[in-house]
């Protein structure tokens, strides 16, 4: 005890020491007493002793409240004194020393370096200069200086800039003074009007002169001035310079020296300096062909590839990546137009963007690429003055939210007079409809019945011919008719006739001639293992010379000539009537290839005795309720497409069944987007290595691809396809070039394409190169797809999750200014993965998610119709609409049947409260379709909650709003070239017509006041993880905008955050912390704004589905898959009779925490600092992943040379936290304030109140909620 007490006394005995001290050297200040100069030299000496010897000192000089810096720095700008001047920049110097930034901090906010400049133009006028002093002010300088972020300026205005330089020319040998020289140099340096001024005195090539030839004298002095050459370098006019007197070399030069000297790596410092010095200069056109002059790509290379063994060198290499494809010649991308393959002439030209832009190009420019290829110099700092405002994080306004109360405000406008909108009272005969000439009595559901004028034979030619012994046909008839005894009736009875429609020659078939043919057929045939070896087309084909009729068994027939083994489908379809526009009319509907060799060989026994191609069939037709592959056909026939495409992919064919296994997150191999542009830059280096083949080109339908074994061969011609080009690059390794959305010229990013002729055990790299968004959730563990036909026909039909060595990062094709919104020096980006197959000769195709095609859209809504029982679902599916193409847009009414056709509950069912749900707006956001379809299941499912939520609702569903876009696989437009998701304002019904009469069913229900209690648009979303909404608020994007949301005299029902809160306890991929409320500028357009403004529905959100998978509940760490995403669909419905429940006064339960209103936004920080701004043309926000991937960097560089979306624009976190404790208190208090309807006294409620304010946030941002 005694040696603490005796401590502590010491510990206060220098406090009042020091503040004594201080207090008389104040006083001297003050006095100004001539003779003093001792005194002050005493006192601060004392002090500097105190201040060496104590920290408790340091600490207390700094701290708030106390004036000790103030008293020092006044005494340093009035004393003449030379020791007095030197004491106190020795205690400033121990100050700052220690502690962090944050007493350099305080030293720069008190004037200290306006105070030491001045001091600096005072001793540097002396002749010579105190030496002593110029080393401790340069000391000192270069310890604050990066603190002060005016620094630059006040330097020039000072007249200082050239001190430093001339002390540095002068005493070159004096290192101890030359050291603290360069450190303010660097500092300086950091402007770039002071870079510029200091190269024009020869700061350069005195930097050049210090770094020189290889030495491994005064290491620590090389290393400042390599930082700060770097820093010059980074100003244009000086790297301009460097480079015409031959700099570059020199530096390559240097590098490689260092680099083969520093075997023990323990100069690695100077080696990333001399690094950083080439990277700076190579930022202009001249740096970089300078670079390639001196070999500087294969000399980095090889340096590179020598460090990879040694993990502490990764900075190295990862900086030389940066450099060489920095370096790397910006190449052309290999297509004539950036424009779609695909043309369609839309009935009306818009008069200004982009789409008349497109239409307006003359036809002779390249809009490939423009003339002069030196773009990346835009990317460069301008040099023009440009001070940083070190308060611009304070004063940081994020100008897409909106604060404009007047248009903040809902205003119910219908835009259209009451006579237009009764064209829409067509659509709603629930409203109308009295029952009474209906049968309410139960009965059974109606049975699936074909429609017996419907005709179409289903041909399978093969690609070659296949001979097979008649023992094993034998054998294969023996285990058919074993396994299914009723198919050898079915060869005996008459054929049902299927021929496809023709319009000159339907009638005058010959049924004789027909039966002449059939009898032709030896039956026996259509057992043979060919129908799985040699499949190679099924086509739905209208010829008069190949018309083939079958019954309900199978037929197949062999073609002398045509070597042609061919399959006829025996189950028939409905409802097809003949198109006279459709896909098919004059040419066949094909399904791409199935594998040659069917089965692998090692499976070939079992295969032959247990199983045939038609048994295979069988399993896998039947693998979901509501696919059925023959009715998928029927619905191709009368899809129609620019393309005019005859193919249909066996994925759509066959269906989908979710794998019963689980999917993780990829977890991303060390290096990998290293290793991968290592492997581009090498395609410059080592040319002769590179094949270029073109092996795909919608371009050039001619292109023919040499008949090898060891090439792959790729096809995109069906529904929803997109792949235009394909080069092979090496051996193993493609390029695969995306087509654009019709009528644009850009949206790379959805792909869905075939892959055949693969061998197993081999590793082919896929590489995706005219990507466009600068980052994507494939750095983040997505996977892309892939769908294997031999595992279809192994009973195994669905997508699963493939590829190794995944990443997304940017490449060396450039994008023209036209490409890229009249933005110069983009380069497009490059998705990598890699897959070995799994067998031999298998048919694959691959895709960005899920597809799901208007064709299978169409047969789920056929299937779900036959299957209903209508005496409980009120089930009805009309045609909105038709598209450009001529598409149907498919509008589905469901609730539920009035128990009778009494007055009561007609009027029950009539008075039901709409939900008005939408989705695939975005054509390449499958995963709405799929959340979506597990909606309509639900909805027409058997189980009391779905019969309860009929009962409740009238459900209004179009399930695809853009069918045009999903059947030419486009991304996001429709044929209008337009984002159909930015044209609810004002849609025009030529070149919009599903959101003319959607937001036109809208209208009507507001005109006859029945406003839908709630309206979701389904989507996509690809660069978040997780399940998630956007909905309305008014107060949240006030509070967002730091405006005083009480001021506004605004009055807003929380009501808007119940459905998503519902969701975040009930859906496991659902997360209420990425949702926002926010409304935004750029969002104005966007049918959840429109619908929630303008028609005036308070629910109005967007769901966002992710395309990857969840970082949080049931699903952490997992990618998502369509069990997932169809239970999102159901628990969505499920979430609306929950709502339903609770919006109840006789049904509602108050919640068990009334308080845990949104403790996820707490959690989160509520991620609204407006989510979808700087992102163009997106409904999504940027994401933040704690590990940074970026596509602008190598895997772990921290030094990114720019990261357009995780880096900008930040909201200072003190802003955020209280824009999200005000979003959290407004639910809470606005809770509480509901709970009189729960017979809560007004005494409880205050109590509450003031235990929020004892407790939580800050009282004044309580009041300001109240």
């Amino acid at each position: 005890m005694s040696k603490a007490k005796a401590s502590s006394e010491k510990s206060a005995s220098a406090s009042s020491r020091t503040i004594s001290l201080l207090s008389q050297l104040e006083k001297i200040n003050l006095d100004s007493v001539l003779g003093e100069s001792d005194n002050a030299r005493y006192i601060t000496s004392k002090i500097l002793h105190l201040v060496q010897s104590q920290e408790k000192t340091r600490k207390e000089m700094t701290s708030k409240g106390c004036t000790g810096i103030e008293v020092i720095l006044s005494t340093l700008e009035n004393t003449r004194d030379p020791q007095t001047i030197l004491n106190i920049l020795n205690i400033l110097i121990e100050i700052v020393s220690v502690g962090g930034g944050r007493r350099a901090s305080v030293l720069v906010t008190k004037g200290g370096t306006q105070i030491l400049l001045q001091l600096l133009l005072t001793s540097s006028k002396a002749s010579p200069p105190n030496e002593e002093l110029m080393v401790l002010l340069h000391t000192l300088l270069a310890k604050i200086g990066p603190k002060d972020k005016k620094i630059g300026m006040k330097a020039r205005i000072n007249g200082v800039l050239n001190i430093s330089l001339n002390l540095v020319k002068h005493n070159l040998q004096n290192h101890r003074l030359v050291l603290p020289c360069l450190q303010v140099l660097r500092v300086y340096s950091t402007n770039s009007v002071n870079a510029v001024s200091l190269g024009k005195n020869g700061v350069v090539e005195l930097m050049f002169k210090i770094i020189g030839p290889f030495s491994k004298r005064n290491t620590s002095l090389m290393k400042v001035a390599l930082d700060t050459l770097a820093a010059l370098l980074k100003s244009k006019t000086n790297a301009r310079r460097a480079v015409d007197r031959g700099y570059v070399q020199v530096l390559i030069t240097i590098y490689v020296d260092w680099h083969h000297h520093d075997s023990r790596h323990r100069y690695m410092l100077i080696r990333k300096g001399v690094l950083q010095c080439i990277k700076s200069v190579t930022n202009i056109k001249l740096g970089r062909k300078a670079f390639l002059d001196a070999n500087g790509m294969k000399i980095l290379y090889n340096t590179s590839q020598e460090c990879l063994a040694v993990r502490t060198l990764d900075p190295l290499v990862n900086i030389s990546s940066l450099i060489m494809r920095k370096c790397f010649p910006k190449n052309r991308l290999p297509l004539p137009t950036i424009k779609s393959a695909f043309h369609f002439q839309l009935p009306v030209i818009p008069a200004s963007g982009p789409v008349a832009q497109l239409y307006n190009l003359p036809p002779d420019v390249d809009d490939v690429v423009d003339e002069s290829d030196d773009n990346d110099d835009a990317e460069t700092e301008s040099e023009i003055e440009t001070e940083i405002d070190d308060d611009k994080d304070q004063h940081f306004k994020n100008e897409d939210i909106e604060t404009d109360i007047n248009k903040l405000k809902p205003r119910q406008e219908l835009g259209r007079p009451i006579e237009e909108l009764k064209m829409y009272e067509q659509f709603f005969p629930e409203l109308s409809e009295n029952f009474q000439e209906w049968d309410l009595v139960s009965k059974e559901p109606k049975p699936f019945v074909p429609d017996a004028n419907l005709s179409g034979p289903i041909v399978v030619p093969t690609a070659s011919e296949e001979h097979s012994t008649e023992t094993n046909i034998s054998a294969k008839g023996v285990a058919l008719k074993e396994c299914n005894p009723l198919l050898t009736e079915e060869y005996n009875k008459r054929p049902v006739f299927l021929e496809l429609p023709k319009r000159e020659n339907m009638k005058g078939s010959s049924l004789h001639q027909q039966n002449d043919q059939r009898n032709m057929l030896p039956s026996c045939q259509c057992l043979s293992q060919e129908i799985v070896k040699g499949l190679d087309r099924i086509s739905l084909q209208n010829s008069a010379k190949n018309d083939q009729y079958y019954g309900t068994g199978c037929v197949v027939k062999k073609e002398s000539k045509a070597n042609n083994t061919t399959l006829a489908c025996s189950k028939p379809c409905e409802h097809v009537s003949p198109c006279g526009g459709s896909l098919f009319e004059g040419s066949s509907v094909q399904l791409g290839k199935l594998c040659c060799t069917g089965v692998d060989s090692e499976e070939e026994e079992d295969s032959r005795s247990s199983s045939s191609g038609e048994h295979t069939m069988l399993q896998v037709s039947d693998v979901s309720p509501v696919h059925d592959c023959d009715l998928y056909l029927e619905m191709v026939k009368n899809t129609k497409s620019i393309p005019e495409y005859s193919e249909v992919a066996y994925p759509d064919y066959f269906g989908h069944i979710p794998p019963p296994f689980k999917e993780p997150i990829l977890e991303r191999r060390y290096g990998v987007q290293r290793t991968k542009i290592c492997q581009d830059i090498e395609r410059l280096i080592y040319q002769n290595d590179i094949i270029d083949r073109v092996v795909y080109d919608l371009d050039n339908l001619s292109c023919s691809v040499p008949e090898k074994a060891d090439v792959l061969k790729f096809n995109s011609k069906f529904e929803s396809g997109n792949l235009r080009k394909v080069i092979q690059i090496r051996k193993n390794e493609y390029d695969l070039i995306l087509n654009s959305d019709i009528n644009s010229n850009h949206y790379h990013q959805w792909f869905y394409f075939e892959v055949s002729g693969m061998k197993t055990g081999t590793a082919y790299r896929f590489n995706i190169i005219n990507c466009e968004k600068s980052n994507s959730q494939f750095n983040y563990g997505m996977q892309p797809l892939m769908y294997s036909v031999q595992e279809a026909l192994r009973s195994q039909p669905c997508w699963i999750r493939v590829g190794t060595d995944i990443c997304y990062y940017k490449n060396h094709f450039s994008r023209s200014s036209i490409a890229a919104g009249g933005q110069k020096g983009k380069s497009y980006y490059t998705i990598t993965f890699t897959v070995t197959f799994q067998h031999k000769d298998d048919v694959c195709y691959f895709a960005y998610h899920y597809p799901y095609t208007y064709s299978t859209l169409k047969m789920h809504l056929r299937k779900l119709e036959s299957m209903h029982n209508p005496q409980q679902i009120y089930f009805r599916q009309d045609v909105l609409c038709e598209t450009l193409a001529g598409n149907s847009c498919p509008l589905v009414t469901i609730t539920a049947m009035p128990e009778s056709n009494y007055y009561e509950h007609i009027s029950q069912f009539k008075n039901r409260p709409y939900i008005f749900l939408s989705a695939r707006v975005h054509p390449g956001e499958t995963n709405a379709s799929w959340v979506m379809k597990g909606t309509l299941e639900y909805l027409m499912s058997n189980s009391p909650n779905a019969q309860s939520l009929r009962e409740s609702y009238i459900f209004k569903i179009i399930p695809m709003l853009n069918p045009d876009g999903v059947i030419n696989g486009n991304h996001r437009c429709s044929l209008s070239g337009e984002d159909l998701n930015r044209q609810w304002q004002n849609p025009n019904p030529d070149l919009h017509p599903t959101i003319y009469h959607a937001k036109g069913l809208l209208q009507y229900l507001a005109a006859i006041k029945r406003l839908p209690l709630v309206y979701c648009d389904y989507h996509g979303h690809s660069r978040k993880k997780n399940v998630f909404m956007y909905g309305c608020s008014i107060k949240e994007t006030m509070w967002h905008t730091n405006v005083n949301a009480a001021s506004c005299d605004l009055m807003e029902d929380p009501a808007y955050r119940a459905l998503p809160k519902i969701l975040s306890h009930t859906a496991p991929a659902f997360c209420m912390g990425s949702c926002s409320f926010v409304v935004e500028k750029s969002k104005e357009s966007t049918a959840r704004v429109v619908v929630w403004r303008e028609i005036g529905v308070q629910r109005s959100y967007t769901m966002e589905s992710t395309l990857c998978g969840c970082d949080q509940g049931k699903y952490k760490g997992l990618q998502i898959g369509t069990r997932e995403l169809e239970e999102m669909g159901a628990k969505f419905c499920a979430g609306l009779l929950r709502l339903k429940r609770m919006s109840s006064p006789l049904e509602y339960n108050l919640p068990s925490s009334v308080l845990d209103i949104e403790n996820e936004l707490i959690e989160s920080s509520c991620k609204v600092t407006s989510p979808t701004t700087y992102v163009l043309d997106e409904d999504e926000p940027r994401f933040l992943e704690e590990v940074d991937y970026s596509a602008e960097s190598n895997d772990e560089d921290v030094e990114l040379a720019d990261n357009a979306d995780l880096g900008r624009h930040k909201v200072p976190k003190r802003r955020k936290r209280i824009a999200n404790l005000k979003s959290v208190m407004f639910g809470i208090i606005t809770e509480i304030m509901k709970a009189s309807l729960f017979n809560v006294t007004k005494r409880l409620k205050k109590d509450i109140v003031h235990v929020l304010i004892r407790n939580g946030p800050k009282k004044e941002i309580i009041l300001e909620c109240l």
